[in-house]
């Protein structure tokens, strides 16, 4: 599994999902919708690079 980091550093990790905000673990990267956006800053996935 893979992490993708925002430009604000708040870090996305496919292992951990974000249950907080709906993701269940294990959601990859590519199966996030279009409309995702970093829950610290609100950026969207373009704002984010592989770990």
């Amino acid at each position: 599994m893979k992490k993708y980091v925002c430009v604000c550093s708040w870090v996305y990790d496919e292992a951990a999902g974000d249950p907080e905000n709906g993701i269940a673990p294990g959601t990859k990267w590519d199966s996030l919708p279009d409309s995702f956006v970093c829950p610290v800053c609100g950026v969207g996935k373009d704002g984010f690079s592989e770990e």
